[in-house]
């Protein structure tokens, strides 16, 4: 199972990596838009595609254990703090994704893994070996090197909302893992979180409203299509395996993010970004020779 979560937490990081490069290049075929609008847009497409899985599938969703289970008053309450710590972590990432470079806003989004191991192990009770703590502790040490301008300037507060997208990601990524403890279903969680952050998104967007080009609805429904593979990966992995064991190669993202942005904006990350890269990669191969060595010494 920590194989699935693995394959489908890596999946996830290209989908979201993907997803932020399209993000920003929305703004280079017409009018800057809002990042309300553009997690509207984002939510809607996930919407649709959450929606199409759930229907299909709905004789096995709707067996008596889902059925017990779907509308009990916590499980209620995590699919809430799940769409709403959601909703604020798309909206901080997208904002400052339009403002900082989208390998640096990928990697502020992604202290995600930290907060969700923190949360799973105060509110689940999921305990972290010391090799996973200092692979994740490793992973951070790179991050420190590729988000190297700091907290001032011009960027400290795109910067900061960053941070903040990364800590309500984390948030949301642990009540995920809850509600997968508790058997609920892939497709509602995004189906229900998709709702929320649609409707969460209007009353914020509405004034700012801008019309979009035809690029631009493209664009963004290509964003919303790798969101989608983002969500779903991201729910399966955490219903696979525990945060502990996965959250480090959730860093991969920020890999993906810095190809996409040379490729996409001739954005070249300097040497210290570089060199964060390298950690992060090395925390991911330590981890995973580690892991495999144990069963011949056992």
């Amino acid at each position: 199972m920590k194989a699935k979560g693995i394959a489908a937490i890596v999946a996830s990081a290209l989908g979201f990596a993907l997803m932020a490069a399209l993000v920003r290049l929305a703004d280079d075929y017409g009018e800057p838009l809002s990042a309300f609008q553009k997690s509207f847009f984002r939510n809607l497409v996930a919407f649709a595609v959450a929606a199409a899985v759930y229907w299909r599938h709905r004789p096995r969703v709707a067996s008596p254990a889902p059925r017990a289970t779907k509308h009990e008053p916590r499980t209620t309450f995590l699919l809430i703090a799940r769409a709403a710590f959601g909703t604020l972590g798309i909206f901080a990432n997208f904002y400052a994704l339009s403002h900082i470079p989208i390998a640096t806003g990928q990697m502020l989004n992604k202290t995600a893994p930290f907060f969700t191991v923190a949360f799973a192990w105060a509110f689940l009770g999921e305990r972290t070996l010391p090799r996973q703590a200092a692979a994740l502790a490793v992973a951070f040490a790179g991050a420190v090197l590729v988000v190297k301008p700091g907290f001032a300037g011009a960027e400290a507060f795109p910067l900061a909302v960053g941070l903040l997208g990364g800590a309500a990601a984390g948030a949301a990524y642990a009540c995920v893992r809850a509600l997968r403890r508790r058997g609920a279903d892939p497709a509602y969680i995004i189906l229900y979180f998709s709702v929320f952050s649609c409707l969460a998104a209007v009353p914020f967007m509405l004034p700012g409203l801008r019309p979009m080009t035809f690029a631009q609805v493209a664009v963004l429904l290509g964003a919303g299509g790798a969101a989608a593979v983002g969500q779903f990966g991201v729910t399966l992995a955490y219903g696979y395996a525990a945060p502990r064991d996965i959250a480090v190669y959730d860093y991969s993202s920020v890999l993906f993010a810095a190809a996409f942005g040379y490729f996409f904006f001739a954005q070249v990350p300097d040497i210290f970004s570089v060199l964060g890269f390298a950690v992060i990669l090395a925390a991911l191969v330590l981890l995973n020779s580690r892991r495999r060595k144990r069963p011949h010494s056992s």
